[in-house]
Parts: C-alpha cells; sequence; structure tokens
C-alpha cells in the first residue's frame, strides 16, 4: 500500500514541471519530503549510480527505510503512467539489491511517482511484476488532491493573498 496522491504543496514549480525540477525542490525541502513520505524513512542520495554490465543508471532518489530494513528507490515521471516506467524501476531496485544491500537487508521497494496515472493501466502492469513496486500520483498543490466538489469550494490563492495583503497593511 502507497499513499496516492503525494502533496507536495512546499514545491516551487514552474509552468514546465520536469522530472528534474521536481526533484531538485524535494532535496531542497529533503525534511518535509521525509514527512510526507512517512516514518522510518533515511535519505541516502539523489542519482544514485548504479553501474550494470558497463552501462550507468541513475535512479532520481534513493532512500532507506529504517523499520522494513530496505532500500527504497523513487522514480520521479512528471509525465503521465507509463508501463515502461515499471520495467525500468524493476531492473534499479535489482540493481540496488545487488550492489548496496547488505546480507541482512530485506529486497528493495519501488515507488514510481507520476503526475497522472490511468489505475487499471497501472494495475495490468504491476501484475506482471512480482517486484514490490508502488505507483501514486503527485501533485504540487492541496486542492489538486481534493474530490472536485470540496476543491471547487475553496478560495483561490488570489483571493487568499487579497485577504491576508488587507490584513497586513
Amino acid at each position: 500500500m502507497t499513499k496516492d496522491p503525494y502533496i507536495f504543496d512546499f514545491v516551487a514549480m514552474t509552468g514546465r514541471r520536469d522530472e528534474r525540477e521536481l526533484e531538485t525542490q524535494l532535496i531542497a525541502h529533503v525534511q518535509k519530503f521525509l514527512l510526507e513520505l512517512g516514518q522510518g524513512f533515511a535519505f541516502v542520495g539523489q542519482q544514485v549510480r548504479l553501474e550494470v554490465g558497463g552501462d550507468e543508471f541513475f535512479a532520481d532518489l534513493l532512500f532507506y527505510h529504517l523499520k522494513l530494513r530496505c532500500y527504497v528507490v523513487i522514480e520521479l515521471k512528471a509525465a503521465p503512467f507509463d508501463p515502461g516506467f515499471v520495467g525500468q524501476l524493476g531492473m534499479y531496485m535489482a540493481a540496488v539489491d545487488e550492489l548496496l544491500a547488505q546480507p541482512d537487508d530485506q529486497p528493495a521497494i519501488g515507488l514510481l511517482l507520476c503526475k497522472t496515472k490511468n489505475n487499471v493501466v497501472a494495475e495490468y502492469a504491476l501484475r506482471s511484476s512480482s517486484a514490490p513496486i508502488g505507483v501514486a500520483e503527485w501533485t504540487s498543490t492541496i486542492s489538486d488532491s481534493l474530490p472536485k466538489e470540496f476543491a471547487s469550494s475553496l478560495p483561490s490563492i488570489e483571493v487568499l493573498e487579497a485577504e491576508l495583503g488587507g490584513d497586513a497593511g
């Protein structure tokens, strides 16, 4: 079970919302990101180099879960879910288990964070994988994660800023 969606309201994203920008923002706010992930996570690194068969690959974010005693590989995608992402993440997890894990560590867990996902497509893509992989959406505003009937009743950022600005004067 993974949380879905992850709310990254602490990141300052530009309109293009690419993966590298998201990663940079999450690292800049690593404490808040750890709180959003949940208890037990320790940050290991970003763009962690994995050499496999003479080729280089880079896992976006790598954590270690203290209670589960395993690595957690996080891949960030600023695009809709694509079934090919599961294979990429699975390979990174296998490489982390082989190259970084200690003999008493549990197998790595993967978390694929996509901008959007079709739940049926994600479920079908995960059926063929025995690896422990979770797929979740991420959003940079809390109102994006609310049901439409609630989100539409919230004031806009502009309204809130105007009200706060009026009180400051």
